[in-house]
């Protein structure tokens, strides 16, 4: 004689722990904590930072578009840690710094702080028409 087949249990609330007995997979890191931004982002953060320390001493940046892009569209024989765009009718002035260039060529976040600013004042030098001691004073020095 066959006995019947019990009913399956009902679920009681989320599992805790996946089928290896390791719990459950969650983020490495809370959203606040800095290990959670990406590289592009913290590259992002410090050219953020140069443009605002800029901007203090020259308030016609805020005219300008500031861009972080991944590498520059044209291929030449020395790869530009960034560019520089005067305005047009069309759009605004713009400053282009190149994160993968300006990465390889350092090897922590504080250098790599120094070169953006660098990269950031020699553009906006270029774009106002002066030397890159006069748009910062500190420039060359740190």
């Amino acid at each position: 004689m066959d006995s019947p087949v019990p009913p399956r249990p009902a679920e009681q609330g989320p599992r805790r722990r996946d089928r290896h007995g390791r719990g459950m997979r969650g983020p490495v890191a809370p959203p606040q904590v800095p290990l959670s931004t990406s590289r592009s982002e913290s590259f992002r953060d410090l050219v953020r930072d140069s443009v605002d320390r800029l901007e203090r001493r020259w308030p016609q940046l805020s005219d300008v578009d500031f861009l972080v892009l991944e590498v520059p569209e044209t291929l030449e024989d020395t790869v530009p840690l960034g560019s520089s765009d005067p305005a047009t009718k069309d759009r605004p002035a713009r400053i282009m710094v190149y994160r993968r260039p300006v990465e390889i060529r350092t090897k922590n976040r504080d250098e790599r702080a120094l070169l953006v600013h660098e990269v950031v004042v020699e553009q906006v030098a270029e774009l106002l028409g002066l030397a890159p001691e006069s748009v910062d004073p500190r420039y060359g020095q740190e």
